[in-house]
């Protein structure tokens, strides 16, 4: 379908989504949230794409946080509804089977790191800014950050960022562990898509397997985990992808995955 505040695209496996509301940095309005909320369905639903890369419009933001514009109009009801919309739009985000890479190229504020905190992993422009600033507007983050950044960096950093509502750069945030990697602007996408495509040619059940797994797993004790990690272990070896891993390594040659989950 036609999108108008977000650009959505899929080729070799891979689908971007591209938010696309570059005069307003890219914040989240009401109508955004709709978008992304479909098109994340639609690559639900595709069971030819194997990840999803999350990136913004400009070379200024990837997301500059909720539209203070649409919020300030809020009463008590209406801020209920917008950060409960906001929340299952990112939960449905971080739900999604299929691994989900942030490309954060500039300012990833409230929302916006929210959003790609509910990413798998964040690779990040050098000029990119992550934090939480609500506090400096009266308000708290109400898009999953009081709970997701926690898990991430920790009670005392997480308290720290939200407390202040002071920005990290790109470089600090990859020291203290929301961003995997920190690249050129140029290079960015580039360096993304090339991952996304490594990751793309594993095994569709594996990749399912793992992501299911260790989300799930960091939620209840190691016993239990492990437990988990054991049923999936043995379901994947049921797959075409396995049986063609296994043989691949045997013959001493690159596997070609090209199963199904359905097999």
């Amino acid at each position: 379908m036609a999108y108008e505040n977000i650009l959505y695209e899929a080729n070799n496996g891979i689908a971007t989504i591209t938010f696309n509301r570059p005069k307003a940095l890219n914040a989240l309005n009401g109508a955004l949230l709709d978008e992304l909320s479909q098109a994340l369905d639609e690559i639900a639903a595709d069971e030819n794409v194997r990840v999803l890369v999350l990136t913004g419009a400009g070379e200024k933001s990837f997301v500059a946080g909720a539209d203070i514009t649409e919020i300030a109009r809020c009463n008590t009801l209406q801020a209920k509804l917008f950060a409960r919309k906001g929340q299952a739009v990112v939960s449905q985000l971080q739900g999604l089977a299929i691994p989900v890479i942030a490309a954060v190229n500039g300012f990833a504020l409230g929302g916006g790191s929210e959003m790609a905190l509910a990413c798998d992993f964040i690779y990040a422009s050098e000029n990119a800014m992550f934090g939480l600033p609500e506090i400096t507007l009266g308000i708290i983050p109400g898009f999953g950050g009081t709970q997701r950044l926690p898990r991430l960096v920790g009670m005392n950093r997480a308290k720290e960022m939200i407390f202040t509502g002071n920005m990290l750069p790109a470089a600090e945030a990859f020291n203290v562990g929301i961003v995997n990697k920190v690249l050129g602007p140029d290079t960015l996408m580039e360096e993304t898509l090339k991952i996304a495509g490594a990751i793309a040619a594993k095994g569709k059940v594996s990749l399912r397997a793992a992501k299911q797994v260790i989300n799930a797993g960091v939620n209840v004790d190691l016993a239990t985990g492990c437990a988990m990690e054991v049923d999936a272990f043995a379901l994947c070896m049921a797959s075409e992808d396995a049986k063609e891993g296994t043989t691949a390594f045997l013959e001493k040659r690159k596997a070609d995955f090209k199963g199904n989950l359905e097999g």
